[in-house]
């Protein structure tokens, strides 16, 4: 919708279209819809219309990550300190893993979640290629996460520039981030698991 939306902007205006990753903020729908006012023709009805739905959805869609960021919260405490990892993440993270402590280590985790990097070895160099087993939904959470550490966290930023200068290239360099981050991902939710428990044992028993 966001992508029709631009076409018409453009069709319409060059100069109404928001910039890029604007188009879910409320504030800037509002604006938009009051410049589509002044506007005749069929089209910018037709795009003040999907302001409007883009609006509905994205009130929606906040107040779901509004529920589950209450909803993860008491699961997840240590889990949202790591750097890259929201509400969204966490919930995933969380509900992907099924239960972090029937993995008796870290090693066993990241193979789960396929980003223990396999080694290939050609001449006398060791690499490390894809590791394209594992569960695909929890690889791709941890790898949003090492994204994000990428570009905003300066241990990451540095690890990755380590790894690049002795040789490695910038897709190698981010699955060894995940590696290390399927450590960190996997010591949080390992001590919000007891954390969880240690609370609930607190607890009277149901009588």
């Amino acid at each position: 919708m966001i992508n029709r939306l631009r076409w018409h902007l453009h069709d319409l205006d060059p100069e109404l279209a928001p910039p890029t990753a604007t188009l879910t903020r409320l504030w800037v729908l509002d604006r938009l819809a009051g410049q589509l006012q002044g506007l005749a023709g069929v089209r910018s009805e037709i795009a003040a219309e999907l302001v409007a739905r883009i609006r509905q959805l994205t009130e929606r869609i906040n107040q779901l990550e509004a529920d589950l960021d209450r909803r993860v919260k008491p699961l997840a405490g240590q889990l949202r300190q790591v750097v890259g990892v929201g509400a969204l993440g966490a919930a995933k993270l969380i509900g992907e893993t099924g239960g972090v402590r029937r993995f008796g280590r870290s090693a066993q985790f990241a193979m789960h979640a396929g980003v223990a990097p396999i080694p290939v070895w050609s001449g006398n160099r060791t690499r490390h290629r894809l590791n394209r087993g594992g569960n695909r939904q929890l690889n791709a959470a941890i790898h949003r996460v090492a994204v994000t550490q990428f570009r905003a966290h300066p241990p990451a930023r540095a690890l990755i520039a380590r790894r690049i200068a002795a040789g490695n290239s910038k897709p190698e360099a981010l699955r060894v981030l995940k590696r290390h981050l399927a450590d960190t991902v996997y010591a949080a939710m390992r001590s919000d698991e007891q954390a969880g428990n240690t609370a609930t044992a607190g607890q009277p028993a149901a009588t």
